[in-house]
């Protein structure tokens, strides 16, 4: 399985913008025979609270360009972007998967709104963790601030080969932001894919990228820097099912 982490460096609150920034690399990704390509949280606007100005329906525009990109190359697609419907009083802060042919097979909105910058006040809590299959690989996805509630992510352990966690972590927490991720992988005994942005946001808050993939024993598989938006990075799912096998902590369970 080949995934290409796209640390973007978004474009404050400019959808177009940052359509064509993922264009750009989806086609990338497509050359270097990707199987995924993911988007950090937000890709589309960057982490506002101005759902107003930003969000859309959940099939709205964002959608529409994700499928059609997903399709014409071929590739999952797996980002986060804003959404908002007429009935809804908040916003959510979704992830969407889409599969080769473009159809959304999975939509997950954040279960832990980042109270911190008053997140909770603009965006709805989500509900439910999800589960979806890349080519024969069961996934789960996470978004930022869900990283740090490990209960969540056991809901899911028992079930999946992947997990995905996609964010706009900032920097001043960047001691967090691995440790964190390399933990969820060892106790869940599969992989977790860490895709955050880099660059300065339009509060001025700067992020450092440091994507990773870390396998189920918790070993770094590849590594982001602060700088480079695009990073590559093989990996053999089946080594989950191997790991469980030899060492099988996961049945002892109890929630």
């Amino acid at each position: 399985m080949k995934i290409a982490l796209i640390q973007l460096n978004i474009a404050w609150e400019a959808k177009e913008e940052n359509y064509k920034r993922a264009e750009f690399f989806a086609e990338k990704a497509f050359h270097e025979r990707c199987d995924i390509i993911v988007f950090p949280e937000m890709f589309n606007t960057g982490f506002s609270m101005n759902v107003s100005g930003i969000a859309e329906s959940g099939h709205g525009k964002t959608d529409s360009v994700l499928s059609e990109m997903a399709r014409k190359y071929g590739i999952y697609i797996i980002a986060g972007f804003p959404v908002k419907e007429p009935a809804e009083e908040k916003g959510r802060n979704m992830a969407a998967v889409y599969d080769r042919d473009g159809r959304r097979i999975a939509a997950y909105t954040k279960m832990h709104p980042f109270s911190f910058l008053d997140e909770d006040k603009y965006y709805a809590a989500g509900e439910d963790t999800v589960t979806f299959d890349i080519d024969g690989m069961t996934c789960s996805v996470f978004i930022c601030y869900d990283l740090r509630f490990p209960e969540t992510f056991r809901k899911v352990a028992e079930k999946v080969h992947a997990i995905f966690v996609i964010a706009n972590w900032p920097a001043s927490r960047k001691e967090h932001w691995e440790p964190l991720l390399k933990a969820r992988a060892i106790e869940n005994q599969c992989f977790v894919i860490g895709v955050n942005r880099t660059g300065t946001d339009g509060n001025g808050i700067y992020y450092h990228g440091a994507s990773r993939v870390f396998d189920p024993s918790g070993n770094a598989v590849c590594s982001g820097n602060e700088k480079d938006e695009f990073l590559a990075c093989e990996f053999n799912p089946a080594e989950a099912v191997e790991i469980r096998l030899r060492f099988p902590f996961l049945k002892d369970m109890r929630i």
